[in-house]
């Protein structure tokens, strides 16, 4: 029945889907972003007077230059301050003019599945040991030889970057799992945090036994 709503729908509209991806991956997908000049040689110029002058003078700078985008930035984040002040100083512009607003660039509907945290972070680790089992050091040894390393992040990825140090022999193979385990638990709470407020995402429950119905409920609403 579920497959009969769903033709039905689309022989009404076009539904292109997007599935998964990190919050900025999906924002950057979906809404209008306009994303800030950068500069090596004034970020370098900028790190350079954090070294000598230090953190609470270079945020003091950013409230005097921008104070909504010294209220939104921690003091302590020495990473987003230097960059407000980079773009402030590129574009002339306030920082926080440049801020994404939630506003999407086409009519979308986003539905978001809430997972109590004691399931996800077990079925974190099922998938981890699952991932483990079916093969991830030999594939990560792998596309070791076939220059994994070389790339910007791909070597950073969790699991990967647990099982190159595990080939390195920095890590057993126990600790390679305890610690890809830890650190998507990390990544997933960021994710929350990253998608909880905005008040455009349905939320339904992932263990809801009418979840497909709700979903077309909502797709078919709008």
């Amino acid at each position: 029945e579920a497959r009969l709503d769903m033709a039905g729908i689309r022989a009404r509209r076009h539904l292109p889907i997007l599935v998964g991806g990190s919050g900025l991956y999906v924002r950057v997908a979906l809404d209008r972003l306009e994303i800030p000049p950068t500069d090596p040689a004034v970020r370098a110029r900028l790190e350079g007077e954090l070294a000598v002058e230090g953190m609470a003078a270079m945020h003091a700078r950013l409230g005097r230059a921008d104070p909504v985008a010294a209220r939104a930035i921690e003091p302590k984040n020495e990473r987003r301050v230097v960059r407000a002040l980079e773009v402030i100083e590129l574009t002339g512009r306030p920082f926080s003019a440049t801020l994404p607003t939630r506003e999407y660039q086409l009519p979308t509907i986003t539905i978001g599945l809430c997972v109590p945290r004691q399931a996800l972070d077990a079925r974190i680790e099922a998938r981890v040991h699952q991932m483990w089992d079916a093969g991830l050091l030999d594939e990560v040894r792998r596309l070791d030889a076939a220059g994994l390393r070389e790339g910007r992040t791909a070597a950073k990825a969790l699991g990967y970057s647990q099982a190159l140090a595990h080939l390195d022999g920095i890590l057993t193979a126990e600790q390679a799992i305890e610690d890809t385990i830890t650190s998507t638990r990390r990544f997933a709470r960021r994710q929350e945090s990253w998608f909880r407020p905005d008040p455009r995402i349905h939320w339904l429950g992932y263990d809801d036994p009418q979840l497909t119905e709700r979903a077309l409920d909502i797709i078919g609403s709008a």
